[in-house]
């Protein structure tokens, strides 16, 4: 062999694999291949992008011409079960390379909120994204402890366990301002105030005292020197519904339905003054008990044989609508004795005191009903603004 042969020889020998290589990244990157490296570079076909794919725990680096995440997801044969979540969503076009992809399997978490269990398939993992996917709400106080249990049966638990500890909801008013919502889970009022970085002024008063233990709905007041707070449980009266009843005498009520007074808490901002109330302002009032209506009927009749009543009204120029209202009241008050004087010097038919005023307007008022009752018109309509006010008045407290 010559020179020159061998020469041929040793050259091609030298880079047939250079050639080689060439053909076989030539012919993967414009034929069935998806991407080829070539100093360092990544050449790639337009329609053809590099998936970061997460999924059960594992990450997965794929080629794909596939043009959005869910074309991708059925393509790599990913079965997707009730509640799981793909990010991005599967409508959202793969559009560049290194794109990732992650499927979050649902997994069975119980939710335990005090005495309510709730069960539910959800993907999260965040305690707080569970109880949003629950439609639970919670509060920021509220603590949220996630664990796995070892034993499901003996716990009756499906899955994992969320359980809920809500903080006790409570209300704190800072020298007489409005009553403020405060969450905690500080044992007591000392407690509370020092999980909120609250410390009275010197001389201050703290209502309830500092041992007192956290309820739920505990007003916490904290009062300047010289003030302090009191609570009083106070009445609330009930109403009347009365139903005009013809069929009895004027002035007879026959109660239906009892009422039943009511019951609230008056807060009072109270004034010292060395050491003893001088006065006191409400703060706030909470009714803790509804009061009932009492349901009751009046009769209206005037019977025409007593006559005399009725005359007499009519005579002192009262309106027949208001003659049961008058009848109840003189009723009541000196069963229609003109004469009538009680132990606290007041006189007449409606007992005006002191008497004196009804003896100025009619001084034969013992023996003069008409004008004493023109009197007592003048008097209930000036005092009350009609008959039918002033019968209420004389119902409910017995005078008027």
């Amino acid at each position: 062999m010559n020179i020159a042969n061998t020469t041929i020889i040793q050259f091609i020998r030298r880079h047939i694999f250079a050639f080689g290589v060439f053909f076989v990244l030539f012919s993967f990157a414009f034929g069935c291949g998806s991407f080829v490296v070539a100093n360092g570079q990544t050449l790639e076909p337009t329609d053809s992008h590099i998936v970061d794919l997460y999924v059960d725990g594992q990450d997965t680096t794929v080629p794909t011409k596939e043009a959005t995440v869910g074309q991708f997801i059925a393509k790599a044969g990913v079965k997707l079960n009730t509640g799981d979540i793909v990010e991005p969503s599967e409508n959202t076009l793969i559009n560049a390379d290194n794109f990732r992809i992650q499927v979050y399997r649902a997994r069975p978490v119980t939710i335990i909120d005090g005495n309510t269990v709730t069960h539910i398939l959800t993907p999260e993992t965040s305690p707080q994204l569970i109880v949003k996917d629950a439609g639970i709400s919670v509060y920021p106080q509220d603590t949220l402890t996630l664990t796995t249990t070892d034993n499901f049966v003996q716990n009756e638990v499906l899955g994992e366990e969320l359980v809920i500890n809500r903080a006790t909801l409570v209300n704190l008013s800072l020298y007489g301002s409005p009553l403020l919502d405060y969450r905690t889970h500080a044992q007591t009022v000392g407690d509370f105030l020092k999980e909120n970085n609250i410390t009275p002024e010197a001389g201050a008063t703290v209502t309830p005292g500092l041992s007192t233990p956290i309820t739920t709905g505990l007003q916490i007041y904290i009062s300047k020197y010289g003030q302090t707070v009191e609570t009083d449980t106070e009445p609330v009266a009930f109403s009347t519904s009365t139903t005009d009843d013809p069929t009895q005498m004027s002035g007879v009520i026959n109660v239906i339905t009892p009422g039943v007074l009511g019951s609230k808490q008056v807060v009072y901002q109270v004034e010292l003054k060395n050491g003893q109330p001088i006065s006191k302002t409400e703060l706030q009032e909470v009714v803790t008990v509804q009061p009932q209506t009492q349901v009751q009927t009046i009769g209206t009749l005037i019977p025409d044989d007593s006559g005399s009543q009725t005359s007499l009204m009519s005579a002192a120029g009262i309106s027949a609508s208001d003659y049961y209202y008058v009848d109840y009241i003189i009723s009541h008050e000196s069963s229609w004795h003109p004469a009538d004087i009680n132990s606290s010097g007041c006189y007449g038919l409606g007992q005006a005191c002191p008497g004196s005023k009804l003896v100025a307007v009619c001084p034969d008022w013992q023996v003069d009903p008409v004008c004493q009752l023109r009197f007592f018109n003048t008097y209930a309509i000036g005092r009350y603004g009609s008959w039918d006010a002033a019968f209420h008045q004389e119902y409910q407290y017995g005078w008027w």
